[in-house]
């Protein structure tokens, strides 16, 4: 890979955003490269929580400006085909079954910061800035984020953030709920790499139906939601898992889970 480097290691993969000379602005070989590592760590059993991060001084400062003039210019109906498809590229990581964790350095903004919110969790270095910027060139958020960003900080600060394209720093952004944790920059990602060990050590099973049906139950009535988790507990009860979650409680130690 040219644009991203993927590592694999304890359980857990690491996807950096490798273009610091563009504070890792997004172009089409960074959209494939990022399908391509999303479908890997997927695929990949030993793979139980994923990290994104970005190189250098900033996760991401969205579309680079070569790639937004050359879909700007595509027929509408190629535009939207291209648009559906890198929605979909960030939306595969809300629907791995594996906890996604968004080490965020520096500027997150506009595609950047739709990324961070497709992950599951996203911790902070204490210069971490976040934006949904597209208002300010005239345009909207078109990679999820009048979709995820309402549901993670509700409707009327989402459009707040959204109408007026305004940065928050990490202390604002872990006010509102946008973020789980600050550190300091040089803790981002030991403490990104702690989290995911300690995801990667769960009953990856649990987890992942109960990120499924955390996600399924925003778009479903609560009856349905509810459904989802007796679906979900049924799938757990067969797992190895719970047999080990149950005897290291009963013997007073803690669990070694497997993940099946």
């Amino acid at each position: 890979m040219e644009r991203l480097i993927l590592e694999k290691a304890d359980g857990v993969a690491k996807i950096v955003l490798n273009r610091p000379e563009v504070l890792n602005a997004l172009d089409l070989k960074t959209f494939d490269e990022l399908a391509e590592a999303v479908a890997e760590v997927a695929a990949d059993r030993q793979v139980r929580a994923v990290i994104i991060a970005g190189a250098g001084r900033a996760f991401c400062t969205g579309i680079d400006l070569s790639f937004i003039h050359t879909i700007a210019s595509l027929p509408a109906p190629e535009f939207q085909k291209k648009l559906r498809e890198m929605q979909g590229i960030l939306s595969s990581l809300e629907e791995l079954n594996k906890p996604v964790v968004a080490a965020v350095n520096g500027y997150a903004l506009g595609a950047g910061c739709d990324l961070a919110l497709a992950c599951d969790l996203r911790i902070a270095s204490e210069k971490a800035v976040f934006g949904e910027q597209y208002i300010k060139v005239g345009l909207m958020p078109d990679l999820g984020g009048t979709q995820r960003l309402p549901r993670v900080v509700g409707v009327a600060k989402a459009k707040e953030l959204i109408f007026t394209g305004d940065h928050v720093n990490a202390q604002e952004a872990y006010r509102i709920g946008m973020v789980n944790k600050i550190v300091a920059v040089d803790e981002l990602l030991p403490a990104a790499e702690t989290l995911a060990k300690r995801l990667a050590a769960g009953p990856s099973v649990a987890i992942g139906m109960a990120k499924r049906a955390i996600n399924k139950g925003l778009d479903v009535d609560l009856q349905s939601g509810l459904e989802y988790e007796v679906y979900g507990q049924s799938i757990c009860l067969q797992t190895a898992d719970v047999k080990e979650g149950v005897a290291a409680f009963l013997e007073k130690r803690e669990p070694k889970f497997k993940g099946e």
